[in-house]
């Protein structure tokens, strides 16, 4: 059975930033996630968060939003129960948000040893639009701690580019 959940849209620096960054060091090893080459502190962007009738966090989606070029990048996303609609949620909340501001498409980097989010993004019409082959050796020289071994014991190395219209 899917978890009853509401979904808040929120601004950096809310009551809540105290939670948010140990959600993020929980789920990335800090606040800074790398990607594309550059380091950004998810706490400080815009978030699209689901909580349980009680008020439990459940998921995170971070965004920053181009509006130069009308593109949305989907910075973080995360739920703590898997297989429940959750990041689904966050995902379309996300996209509802970037479309009210006019972009005109969403994008999100994830790496080679996530397959699972691969397939996440595609059933949710995203496109595999790059490869970035041994992008992971730059991000770690912005974010050390980055592992060299990732999921499924696979080396971590490249990034994956997925774009969706909007």
């Amino acid at each position: 059975m899917k978890p009853k959940i509401a979904i808040i849209y929120e601004q950096p620096q809310s009551s809540d930033q105290q939670k948010i960054i140990a959600f993020l060091t929980k789920h990335w090893g800090s606040p800074e996630i790398v990607s594309q080459g550059k380091k950004v502190n998810a706490a400080l962007l815009p978030r699209v968060i689901a909580r349980d009738e009680k008020g439990k966090l459940l998921g995170l989606a971070t965004h920053a939003i181009d509006h130069e070029n009308r593109a949305c990048e989907l910075v973080s996303i995360d739920s703590v129960i898997l297989g429940k609609g959750i990041g689904t949620q966050l995902l379309s909340a996300v996209e509802k948000a970037a479309k009210k501001v006019g972009c005109h498409k969403l994008w999100l980097v994830t790496t080679n040893d996530n397959p699972e989010a691969a397939a996440f993004y595609v059933k949710r019409g995203f496109r595999l639009i790059k490869v970035c082959l041994n992008a992971l050796e730059k991000s770690r020289q912005l974010k050390p701690q980055i592992p060299k071994i990732g999921k499924h014991g696979l080396p971590l190395q490249d990034e994956w580019l997925f774009e969706k219209e909007l």
